[in-house]
């Protein structure tokens, strides 16, 4: 067995140097996500609460003006939907170059988690493993919906 030379030893460090580096920039683009959701979550609750405020004045405001702020929701629901698929396709992307470099390390963590997580057995109180993504790119269509429900419910009142 013969020890590795120079040249293989600096390029596994560079490997090993860039896979944090990966690693790293998957963590904030992560972190990024998850600071867009609780602003969008703010926005879309600031919404609901000014529709029920202003629908509780003893002055009724113009039909125009409660759908204004529903289509504004429903518009904001939108732009966060899209903005969760834009940061699932940066995630993706970060990831298969994070896969493709564990190719070269000697232990693959995220390669054997992601397999890990994909065999996990079904039960029937247990639904299989959800992606966080999945599931979070529900959330604005919830908003979006019940926007455009109280855009034609309210200036019926």
């Amino acid at each position: 067995m013969s020890t590795p030379g120079p040249s293989e030893q600096s390029n596994a460090a560079v490997t090993l140097d860039m896979y944090k580096m990966a690693v790293e920039m998957a963590d904030r683009v992560s972190a990024r996500r998850s600071a867009a959701n609780t602003f969008y979550l703010s926005l879309q609750t600031a919404g609901l609460a000014i529709l029920g405020l202003v629908t509780s004045l003893p002055t009724q405001p113009s039909g125009g003006l409660l759908v204004a702020i529903c289509l504004v929701g429903a518009a904001t629901g939108a732009t966060w939907f899209l903005q969760l698929r834009s940061y699932r396709d940066l995630n993706r992307a970060k990831f298969s170059v994070i896969n493709n470099l564990e190719e070269q390390l000697q232990v693959a963590v995220f390669s054997a988690e992601w397999a890990s997580l994909k065999q996990d057995p079904v039960s029937r109180w247990r639904p299989r493993y959800a992606e966080l993504g999945t599931i979070e790119r529900v959330v604005p269509w919830f908003f979006v919906a019940i926007n455009l429900v109280l855009a034609v419910y309210l200036p019926r009142q």
